[in-house]
């Protein structure tokens, strides 16, 4: 293990050996409690990132902790052609509090929606006479497979890599008939974002799902859901389309905080899409009993405490906060979002500054777009810590817009 006196040397140190690939922050984060994390040097932050959506109880989380400890001392992998128990319990929490029937694991939600693309292929075949084009939204984000690439409708996660994997068809978001102008007899399914986050925290009108979701069943192809970042609470409920009336996809994809922060992601689906058979699709880390012991402890808690009911208070109470500072500064055009997946807009590209600026105030907060941050902090986040967080925002605002 590299132990280094300062954050400084650390930094140093790791840019001769690893892949620059991400424009890291400077803090050396070494410790997390809840929702604050400590960095080498003594610091601390209040997080409100939550490892990208993925620590939806908080660092280290009690229960998820001793689940961890437990379940190293027994048996941390082996292949799925054995049973391991963990898998079930997670494998049950989801389906009895979904309105889906199966389940499989991978270790990401690239590798859950790589996995249902898949699944949605198969049905094609099987079902539509072959058919196998998959209709994405622009501003989506579904991972950074090659596959994945070409699902994502952002042109600068595709630019380096073209030509990218054919099967893909990219439409606007929140537009029912750009999909069915696209819709052809190569057509298997729709696969979308409650909500999109990566791409702004862009929320639909309410009905736009469910529409999409009509049309699917009309014309006999399936109807997916990324809920890789909306999945788990993260929306105000457990799984991010329940907050739309009548929606019930075929098809459903999970990572982040599945996982709880062990390495884990999952597609389920309706019985009556459930086309794979063994030898179709497999993993060897995927559903290990370590992640999976995790994210079952982590979604007994989200439901014995009833954790999605208080994001949607704390996403309340956090969203009418940045209201009122929107009062104050001209600088904010938009307060959106659902549950504690919230976006704040600027009227310019201030993003990258305020974003510095509450770093070295103690508040990490993402950049999602050059005018947009994104707040996703732990779904159990304190009143007390979103009044601090807010405090730290206003000072940065006044600093960095004028």
């Amino acid at each position: 293990m590299v132990h280094m006196s300062t954050s400084s040397e650390y930094v140093a140190e790791e840019a001769k050996y690893y892949m620059q690939v991400v424009r890291r922050m400077p803090p050396v984060l070494v410790r997390g409690e809840g929702t604050r994390v400590f960095d080498n040097d003594g610091r601390s932050y209040l997080d409100f990132t939550a490892g990208w959506a993925v620590l939806n109880l908080g660092h280290s989380h009690p229960a998820v902790t001793r689940a961890i400890r437990e379940q190293a001392g027994l048996i941390l992998q082996m292949s799925n052609l054995f049973y391991t128990t963990p898998q079930l319990d997670l494998a049950r929490t989801i389906v009895e509090n979904s309105s889906l029937d199966r389940v499989f694991f991978c270790n990401s939600g690239a590798e859950a929606n790589e996995g249902a693309c898949k699944l949605a292929r198969k049905y094609g075949r099987i079902h539509l006479g072959g058919a196998h084009e998959i209709i994405t939204a622009f501003n989506s984000f579904h991972g950074r497979t090659m596959a994945m690439m070409a699902a994502t409708g952002q042109a600068h996660y595709q630019e380096a890599w073209r030509p990218l994997m054919p099967g893909f068809v990219n439409v606007d978001y929140n537009n029912l008939d750009a999909i069915r102008d696209v819709t052809t007899s190569n057509t298997c399914a729709v696969l979308l974002e409650p909500v999109q986050g990566e791409g702004g925290v862009n929320v639909p009108d309410p009905g736009y799902l469910k529409s999409v979701q009509d049309w699917c069943q009309m014309q006999g192809i399936l109807f997916m859901v990324d809920e890789v970042q909306t999945g788990m609470g993260r929306l105000g409920t457990m799984f991010g389309y329940q907050r739309f009336e009548g929606v019930e996809p075929d098809v459903m994809t999970l990572g982040k905080a599945v996982g709880a922060g062990a390495p884990l992601g999952a597609f389920v689906c309706k019985d009556s899409c459930s086309v794979l058979e063994p030898g179709d699709h497999g993993s060897t880390f995927g559903g290990n009993a370590l992640s999976t012991a995790a994210g079952a402890a982590a979604a007994r808690v989200m439901v014995d405490e009833d954790i999605p009911a208080m994001a949607e208070s704390g996403g309340g109470y956090l969203k009418g906060k940045l209201e009122a500072l929107r009062e104050r500064h001209s600088s904010i055009e938009e307060v959106r979002g659902m549950g504690l997946l919230i976006g704040l807009q600027l009227s310019g590209d201030y993003s990258a500054g305020i974003v510095g600026d509450c770093l070295d105030n103690g508040l990490l907060l993402n950049a999602v777009r050059p005018n947009t941050l994104r707040f996703m902090p732990p779904l159990n986040v304190s009143r007390e810590e979103v009044d601090e967080a807010v405090s730290i925002l206003d000072g940065a605002l006044g600093r960095q817009c004028g």
